[in-house]
């Protein structure tokens, strides 16, 4: 381990992590709070920069605002990289590709003609605030509802398989009663016709005719309501099991800035860091007898 990582250390990368990747002292909790007001700001005038008469009024002062966030998020990639011991494998996570692609389309505006297609990519930044927010009182809530929808995945995705089963044979009979005119003219479109009556969304641009149409667009209709509840249930459910499986502790890693570990992990799973703060690690290399303090009266 790095010496200035190690427990009880004062190093300037130990003082960065624990101030960039932590949130239990007042500098951690403004640094967050910073990073949040930033994240916003960005977000915000970049949407404003989409509309047109302020985007004429105001164009120059968007564009050195966003020159302005770019650098001081460019500048805290940077202190997150030298502050872990094992950068690479932050880069490699969902988070460091996010930070990556936050500031990677303004750089290609200096060397890439016609990258400013690529500027919309900017509004990935909010996912951003995720980051902050999974190392603050949000963190157990949200890893909740992450672990039940992928628990809840397999369910979620067979019932909406069968509805859309159902929903294309609805719509195959619909194309086969309703005249043309009213808007069936194919089997595709008389799903798109399917798909918003069962969700009850009624846009009314397709609209059956006929009685046995209209009662056909009835029982849709009430199907609709009768199975919106299924996949809701699916999911509580899960949420109430992840609840009472719940194991995952939020200390990050200094090697990697991972932070998802078992409670009783002493060890990072992604890169092997020892976690523990508060003891050293009994398997890290011995110092070099030249390196000890000596005992020699003399």
């Amino acid at each position: 381990m790095n010496p200035a990582l190690k427990p009880g250390g004062e190093g300037l990368r130990t003082r960065l992590f624990q101030i960039i990747f932590e949130s239990d002292t007042p500098l951690a909790k403004g640094f967050d709070i910073a990073l949040i007001t930033a994240i916003l700001a960005s977000v915000t005038v970049l949407m404003l920069d989409s509309i047109e008469h302020l985007n004429a009024a105001y164009g120059g002062l968007f564009y050195w605002l966003e020159w302005g966030f770019t650098l001081a998020f460019t500048l805290e990639m940077l202190l997150r990289i030298y502050c872990l011991e094992r950068p690479q494998q932050y880069l490699k996570s969902f988070y460091g590709v996010v930070d990556l692609l936050a500031i990677l389309p303004t750089w290609l505006l200096l060397v890439v003609p016609g990258a400013q297609s690529l500027v919309m990519i900017r509004l990935l930044r909010v996912l951003r605030i995720f980051r902050v927010l999974r190392l603050m009182q949000f963190v157990g809530e949200g890893r909740l509802l992450v672990e039940a929808l992928k628990n809840s995945w397999h369910q979620i995705m067979l019932f909406l398989f069968g509805v859309l089963m159902l929903v294309t044979l609805f719509s195959a009979l619909m194309y086969a009663i309703e005249p043309r005119e009213a808007g069936f003219t194919s089997i595709p479109t008389a799903i798109y016709w399917g798909i918003v009556t069962l969700t009850t969304v009624g846009y009314g641009d397709i609209v059956p005719v006929t009685p046995l149409g209209q009662i056909i667009s009835t029982l849709v209709m009430l199907l609709g309501y009768s199975i919106i509840a299924i996949p809701t249930g699916v999911f509580s459910a899960e949420v109430i099991r992840s609840i009472r499986a719940d194991r995952y502790s939020d200390q990050a890693c200094p090697g990697c800035g991972h932070d998802r570990h078992e409670q009783r992990a002493r060890y990072c799973l992604r890169c092997g860091t020892w976690l523990d703060e508060e003891t050293p690690d009994p398997n890290a290399p011995k110092a070099d007898n030249d390196d000890a303090p000596s005992t020699d009266p003399a």
